[in-house]
This record gives C-alpha cells, sequence and structure tokens, in this order.
C-alpha cells in the first residue's frame, strides 16, 4: 500500500467496508478508478482531478487539501469519493462565510472543514461512486459513519453539488443531513431538432432579440470556430490561456487554474475538450472551453482580448446550444448564477448540498437559516420561470 494512503484512526468499518484517506488521486491507478467513476460526467474522471493536483492547483497552498475517501472491501477498492480539508471557502459556489464567522465568534474553529465536491467546478453530478456489487446505501452509510466518528475534532462537511438522485439517498441514510438549495440555469433539449426550431419554440420578440445578437457578433467582423479533440493545438490552447486570465485580472484576481492544467487536460482527456475560438480576420481574440460528458455539455471557462457587443451570449450560449443540438446533447450547463441567461432559453433549476455540522446546537441554528433559504430560493425559481421567453405549449 502506497505510504500516501492513510487508514482512518478508528478503523472506519461500517457494513463490511473499511475506509481510508487518499493524499492524491494518482495513489489509485487511472484504470481502477475511473472503472469505478465512468467517463459520463468529466469532472469525476481521474484526469481531471489528477490534473489539479499534479499541477498545483489544488494542494495545500491553494487551500484545498486531498483527503479523498477510498472504501475497500478487503484489499478491493469499491467506492470513490472526492474529499478535501479546506482552509477557507474560495472556489467553492456554496457560500458559507456567514456560519464560519457565527461558529468562531461563538469561539469555535470552523477551518479547515471537510469538503466533498470538484474544485472550482460548480457542475452538477455523482460524487460518491461504488462498485456495481456495492449499495450506495452501504457506502454512505459507510461514510457517515467515518464522519460522526470524528465530530469532536470536526467544524463540518459538506457536500456540494451532487445529483439529486445521490441527494435523495444521503439525506435517506443521514436525515441528521442539512439541506441548502439555490437557482442555477441550464438547457435542455425538448426536441428543438436545430437552432432554427429553438428559436420557433420562442415568443416573437425574443427570437428577434437572439438574431440581433448573433448578427451584431459578425457586423464586428468576428467570426466563430468550434475546435474539438485533436483540432485543438498547444497555439489555439495557449490563446485560450491568456483570454482566461484576463476574466480574472479584470477583477483582480489571480486565476484559481494554471495553464499547466489546461494543457495537462488537452493531453490527457483531450476528447471531452470543445473549444470556441472567436478570430477578427484570421486573429483569434477571444474563447472559451467546454467539457462534455454523456448527454451533458458543460460551458465553463472564457475570456476575451477586445470588448464586443453580445460576444460574451454568441461564445458561451447560443455556440453551446447549437453545438448541443448538432451532436444531439439532451442538456447544456453553461454556468453558475446570471439571471441573463433566463431569456436565451435557460430554465431555472435547483442545485442542492448537504451539510454536516456535529455540534447539536450550532446545527439548530443553521438548519432555520436553511429551511428560510429554501423558502426564498422556491419563490425566486417561480418568479424566475414566469420570465422564460418561450411561447404557451398548446
Amino acid at each position: 500500500m502506497s505510504r500516501d494512503i492513510r487508514e482512518s484512526a478508528s478503523g472506519g468499518v461500517a457494513m463490511g467496508l473499511m475506509i481510508r484517506e487518499l493524499t492524491r488521486v494518482a495513489d489509485v491507478p487511472l484504470e481502477t478508478w475511473n472503472a469505478l467513476v465512468g467517463r459520463r460526467y468529466p469532472f469525476l474522471r481521474h484526469e481531471f482531478l489528477d490534473a489539479l493536483e499534479s499541477t498545483g492547483c489544488v494542494d495545500a497552498e491553494s487551500g484545498w487539501v486531498p483527503r479523498h475517501l477510498s472504501l475497500w472491501q478487503g484489499e478491493r477498492l469499491v467506492g470513490v469519493l472526492p474529499h478535501y480539508l479546506k482552509m477557507h471557502s474560495f472556489g467553492e459556489y456554496v457560500f458559507d462565510w456567514s456560519w464560519a464567522d457565527a461558529w468562531e465568534r461563538a469561539g469555535g474553529r470552523y477551518y479547515p472543514k471537510r469538503l466533498s465536491a470538484i474544485p472550482f467546478t460548480p457542475a452538477i453530478g455523482p460524487r460518491l461512486a461504488v462498485a456495481s456489487d456495492i449499495s450506495l446505501t452501504q457506502a454512505i452509510q459507510a461514510v457517515a459513519a467515518f464522519f460522526e466518528e470524528r465530530g469532536d475534532d470536526l467544524s463540518s462537511w459538506h457536500l456540494l453539488f451532487a445529483d439529486e438522485r445521490e441527494v435523495t439517498q444521503w439525506q435517506v441514510q443521514w436525515p441528521s443531513l442539512l439541506r441548502r438549495e439555490a437557482v442555477r440555469f441550464e438547457w435542455r433539449d425538448a426536441g428543438y431538432g436545430d437552432f432554427e426550431g429553438f428559436l420557433a419554440s420562442m415568443v416573437g420578440k425574443r427570437r428577434k432579440e437572439i438574431r440581433r445578437e448573433r448578427r451584431k457578433v459578425a457586423e464586428q467582423g468576428l467570426s466563430l470556430h468550434r475546435l474539438s479533440g485533436g483540432d485543438i493545438d498547444a497555439a489555439a490552447l495557449a490563446h485560450f490561456y491568456r483570454c482566461y486570465r484576463i476574466t480574472y485580472l479584470e477583477r483582480g484576481q489571480m486565476p484559481y487554474l494554471s495553464e499547466a492544467f489546461f494543457t495537462r487536460l488537452r493531453a490527457t482527456m483531450g476528447e471531452a475538450l470543445m473549444l470556441v475560438q472567436v478570430r477578427q480576420g484570421d486573429t483569434p481574440v477571444a474563447a472559451a472551453l467546454y467539457l462534455q460528458g454523456g448527454d451533458t455539455l458543460y460551458g465553463r471557462y472564457w475570456g476575451s482580448e477586445v470588448v464586443a457587443d453580445c460576444l460574451h451570449f454568441e461564445a458561451c450560449y447560443y455556440q453551446g446550444i447549437e453545438y448541443c443540438l448538432e451532436q444531439g446533447l439532451k442538456c447544456f450547463d453553461p454556468g453558475t448564477q446570471g439571471e441573463h441567461k433566463l431569456l436565451r432559453g435557460f430554465s431555472p433549476e435547483l442545485s442542492t448540498s448537504l451539510h454536516y455540522l456535529p455540534h447539536s446546537g450550532f446545527r439548530e441554528v443553521v438548519a432555520r437559516f436553511c429551511v428560510e433559504e429554501r423558502q426564498a430560493m422556491g419563490h425566486y425559481r417561480l418568479a424566475c420561470r414566469e420570465r422564460l421567453p418561450f411561447r404557451p405549449v398548446q
């Protein structure tokens, strides 16, 4: 066994499963890890998590210390859950700064907290992956026992952006988890056929506005080109990264992800990448990088060297929708937040996070907050749905 695999302090045995903490995903062979997680969700793949770790985007210095939970039946790996010790709450997109402040004002120590999520990636998908002969119920019970054994030394554990099927299982097996909800926006194919069919489903005003926005991009002398897999060469990726950095530098921040990270992604899982390159003449001036998995396209990274009307809408939304329709993909997740997505055909949907707070008094206070927040999110989602631009179904 690798020296970087740590046995849980008290054994971590539940339902015949042993939990061990991994200090890097590379301690498990790529084929073994991916046999559990599959290829439908790109962010849980060994290649993606290893790229984060091997290029230093995720490490002690960044405040994301890998402690992945691995489930074993004897000497056979039967489950994995991405897991980190977090020294702050940056890069999560589920905000608990007020919880941390309250706990520390009360004399507690909130950080490091424990977190199961994909770093810097608010994309819904599976989190706990298990072998076909292991039930998710068994695995959740083992993980719950692992964390409950650490209650005295643990401020909190958080599960972010798990898919709803898995969330339901976690709540059934571990009722003390607190549930938070937020609103995100996604596009789903309703049998549109092509982009014109998508526009035909909208009211006339919005249909005209989208066509106008797309024309405006072309009228500024800009053309868009989609590159996939091996067509994304080193020069195209280097230009993309220059643009990506600009997005952060404009806000006075350094980017979370390095050029080495994207270079490694291109080398190890290039077939999952799709790059929209914007050119002015023959010169690239902006870019948006997407990942594809299963029947879903994920829009994640963007930047531009030029200021151009409607370019962000075209490169990050319309190109993604058009690509999905051409490739037969059913869903497009364009990233978090942004009510401007509503008028461009993205529906408001709920994302869920689950939270374990061992201290009963702290948990009671946060539970009341979560109830009020869920009610507010429900009202907000209904208000958003009223703004969708689609014609009534006859």
